[in-house]
């Protein structure tokens, strides 16, 4: 990880949170002497960093919610110190280990107390197979780090602060996928929605064969595929609710993963990236870059370079 940077001045602090992460409203006592530092680093599409400073509060409002395009999933774990945070109707109540999961297109509050230190994990919302009700069950939950699948989850993220691996670009997007994954496994088990139905387990099943099987469809959306398995599409995207995700997202994730196996895949050299996503359903250049680079953190010519001789 880089060396830190640190200033002494309150509204430098401010700018320099902007920069790292989103815009908040910070208020600390200004009574006393101030300092804080960050240090950041890249994990492919997630930001890996260390905050440290006195008590303060920062408050995401509604009006810088909605001011500020970009939309992440951040996780917040404790490190040193004591914190509050709210979102959604919750709050949660963090130790040393703990730690919580918050998104920033909606206001949310942490409170710090004493010299304290936050680990704070960033993706890109978009990358994130969640649909937005399931992802708001999660928020400002205390997620232990003492014990269960949390303790091991949380001992992660600490090593990605104190011992960064050296990864390719590839191993270090599938890592930042994975690690997501278990964050918002061990926030899922603090909600425990209902088991779904064998039945219902054994349609999702032939709707995702379904879908790979027609993924090189452009047209290939919610209203044929409920068709094609005699359902509504109000119970299409009520299955897709239960597990997590949206009927879309999921074609969209099965598109960028076929995609990104065939631009490492020799035998696809002589075919063009555009070829490529147009095999898989994209219609549009422009927009498959950017959902493969808000997916993997690279572009797809990058990852295309980035293949092992």
């Amino acid at each position: 990880m880089v060396s830190p940077t640190t200033t002494d001045r309150l509204d430098v602090w401010r700018d320099l949170i902007r920069e790292h992460f989103v815009a908040l409203d910070i208020h600390a006592d200004r009574r006393g002497s101030f300092a804080g530092a960050v240090r950041c680093h890249e994990l492919g599409h997630l930001k890996v960093a260390s905050v440290v400073s006195g008590p303060q509060g920062c408050r995401r409002t509604p009006g810088l919610a909605r001011r500020d395009a970009d939309v992440y999933l951040q996780v917040g774990l404790v490190a040193a110190g004591a914190a509050r945070v709210a979102q959604d109707g919750r709050e949660a109540v963090l130790r040393p280990g703990d730690f919580a999961v918050y998104e920033t297109d909606r206001p949310f509050h942490w409170a710090l107390q004493g010299e304290w230190e936050l680990l704070v994990f960033t993706w890109p919302r978009s990358g994130i197979a969640l649909a937005d009700t399931a992802s708001q069950q999660l928020t400002a939950r205390t997620l232990t780090g003492r014990d269960g699948l949390g303790a091991i989850v949380g001992r992660m993220l600490r090593d990605l602060v104190v011992a960064p691996p050296e990864l390719s670009a590839a191993g270090a997007v599938r890592l930042a996928d994975e690690v997501a994954e278990l964050v918002t496994t061990v926030a899922g088990e603090q909600v425990r929605p209902a088991a779904p139905t064998r039945a219902a387990d054994d349609l999702l099943r032939r709707i995702d064969a379904h879908i790979a099987e027609h993924l090189g469809d452009p047209d290939l959306g919610p209203t044929g595929i409920a068709a094609a398995h005699f359902v509504s599409t109000r119970h299409l995207h009520r299955l897709f609710a239960h597990r997590g995700g949206t009927v879309a997202q999921q074609i969209q994730r099965m598109r960028l993963e076929r995609c990104r196996r065939d631009l490492r895949d020799p035998r696809s050299d002589t075919r063009s990236i555009t070829e490529i996503s147009r095999r898989w359903g994209f219609t549009d250049a422009a927009t498959f870059s950017r959902a493969f680079r808000t997916a993997y953190g690279v572009s797809p010519r990058e990852w295309r370079a980035t293949r092992p001789a």
